[in-house]
């Protein structure tokens, strides 16, 4: 998953992202609100973990903007405030999950794979554009009802741009997906499996944005 971390505190950040990425996520990680709030106008995530104690404000008002523009991106909040009426609050904002700090690494985790699961469910059933059909958690694609042989990095571009349908994928966003800690994708990369896909799907199915990047339009 690509996941957009918000946390001040350095050491734990840093922490988070190591281990979090160690584990295959890609991990775009702020510290502040305004920081949350640009990344996720820009970017293309599937959770958000959240702290609420954040230099220019409450963390809670990034959740309460999100649900205000109807953005549904699973909120995971990490939070020393361990009262009840805080975690309440959170949650009937918009939150998904709330764990207190101090926690543990596993639990996290966890939690983490439990968002994945329920998205998967929830894009478990195949999307149709024209003769090409996807079944997102089955990670199959078939063309006229034949399979189509996609290597993992084409499902991932393709995955992400059904997922974000009708909307822009930046050629950025499909870099830093498909990117890891070792190795920097660069865009004529992205390009070149775009271009792959095209052969395999037909040329119609994902479409150029001319300096920007691409998009799969869905009636």
């Amino acid at each position: 998953m690509k996941i957009l971390l918000v946390e001040d505190d350095t050491l734990l950040g840093s922490s988070l992202q190591g281990v979090l990425e160690d584990h295959r996520h890609v991990v775009e990680w702020v510290d502040r609100c305004a920081a949350a709030r640009t990344a996720l106008e820009n970017g293309a995530y599937q959770l958000m973990i959240l702290d609420l104690g954040l230099p220019d404000g409450d963390g809670r008002e990034v959740i309460r903007w999100m649900r205000r523009e109807g953005r549904k991106l699973p909120v995971l909040v990490l939070s020393a405030r361990s009262e009840i009426a805080d975690r309440v609050a959170a949650l009937d904002l918009g939150a998904d999950d709330y764990l207190t700090k101090p926690f543990d690494l596993e639990e996290l985790l966890a939690r983490v794979r439990a968002t994945g699961r329920r998205l998967h469910e929830v894009l478990s059933s195949r999307i149709a554009i024209g003769e090409i059909e996807i079944d997102l958690a089955g990670h199959q694609v078939w063309r006229s009802g034949e399979i189509i042989n996609l290597r993992p990095r084409e499902f991932q571009i393709l995955a992400t741009l059904v997922e974000r349908r009708n909307r822009v994928v930046t050629r950025r966003d499909l870099e830093e997906l498909m990117s890891t800690r070792d190795q920097w994708v660069e865009s004529n990369t992205v390009e070149v499996f775009v271009h792959h896909l095209r052969k395999k799907l037909g040329p119609s199915v994902i479409e150029t944005v001319r300096g920007t990047g691409y998009v799969v339009r869905i009636d």
